[in-house]
């Protein structure tokens, strides 16, 4: 409750009540309805701020959603990416050195899409920098399918007319490794067991027990059935023209014979560890030309993409050698 304010009135020489003349009372009214005037913008600024109203909940609800599909998507074309490079990378190293035949131009693989205007319209649109980011890496990977199927149908074509030809190149294990847990050391500079140094193991080592079968990995001709003190001991090397050779050593007995004529996946002998051998096992080379080359590029025939990835990652394992 208001306060009644008096004065004194030197005239009457007594108080008197505190009138206030209109116009005072006037200015005081536009005064308090300007400040909640003022007051009121102020707390609609501040809710607006920081308060979304139901249709900006929905729109952000929704551009949250966008988001997150298009960072679902960019992974999905990274995982689409990589199982390509993956084909490609057995494509040039495996079939195309296989058929002697240039690997796939790294230019038409790595053609550039940055300057199409087909992303014009979409660098208009919200997120616009992923979107073209994703446009860009989408029409980049249907170019690489395109040119990854052209190559393989030229590698189609080739196999057509070279049936002879793939049977006398090696393309099996040469033990059963259906597990890949057989293969204990792989190509490469290997910890020797003997000397404990770095040195260049030119083959695989398979771990197997003793007795174990040892199959012919492509059509040839026996060309040696030698025993040795030292080195590979009892081994066995074939013949399969074209340029390849495959050495198989530490054997513990042939089942050929020098001059034999042998088929893919025939038994030519046991596993065994004589010779520089740490432990029963097999080792296996492959030649082409007289140059040794990594025998897991040669695998391809008797496993699925992912477990010739898998059988690619344990040979690759820098580890120590069993000869």
């Amino acid at each position: 409750m208001a306060k009644t304010k008096y004065f004194f009135n030197p005239k009457t020489l007594s108080y008197e009540k505190y009138k206030l003349s209109r116009w005072i009372l006037f200015l005081r009214g536009i005064g308090v309805f300007s400040f909640s005037i003022i007051l009121g913008f102020i707390f609609f600024l501040i809710f607006s701020r920081f308060l979304d109203s139901p249709a900006e909940k929905k729109v952000k609800s929704a551009n949250t959603d966008i988001r997150a599909e298009l960072d679902n998507m960019d992974q999905r074309i990274a995982t689409l990416s990589a199982e390509l490079n993956k084909l490609r990378e057995k494509d040039n190293n495996v079939y195309r050195s296989i058929y002697e035949s240039e690997p796939v131009d790294g230019k038409s693989w790595q053609k550039e899409f940055e300057n199409s205007e087909k992303y014009n319209d979409l660098r208009k649109l919200p997120n616009s920098t992923l979107l073209v980011e994703l446009n860009q890496r989408l029409d980049q990977l249907g170019n690489q399918f395109k040119v990854q199927s052209a190559s393989f149908d030229e590698l189609l074509s080739m196999a057509k007319n070279k049936k002879d030809y793939l049977s006398r190149v090696p393309a099996i294990q040469p033990v059963a490794n259906k597990t890949l847990e057989r293969i204990g050391s792989g190509f490469g500079y290997r910890t020797d067991p003997f000397y404990r140094t770095q040195k260049f193991h030119a083959g695989i080592d398979f771990t197997a027990p003793r007795g174990v079968e040892v199959y012919a990995t492509a059509d040839g001709t026996v060309e040696e059935v030698t025993t040795e003190i030292w080195g590979y001991g009892q081994h066995i090397i074939i013949n399969h023209g074209n340029g390849f050779k495959t050495l198989y050593g530490h054997l513990s007995k042939y089942k050929v014979k020098r001059g034999q004529k042998v088929i893919r996946g025939q038994l030519i002998g046991l596993v065994g560890s004589t010779g520089k051998s740490t432990g029963p096992h097999l080792h296996y080379e492959v030649h082409k030309n007289g140059e040794k080359l990594n025998p897991a590029f040669f695998f391809y025939n008797d496993l699925t993409n992912e477990e010739y990835q898998q059988m690619l990652e344990r040979a690759s394992a820098p580890n120590q050698s069993f000869d």
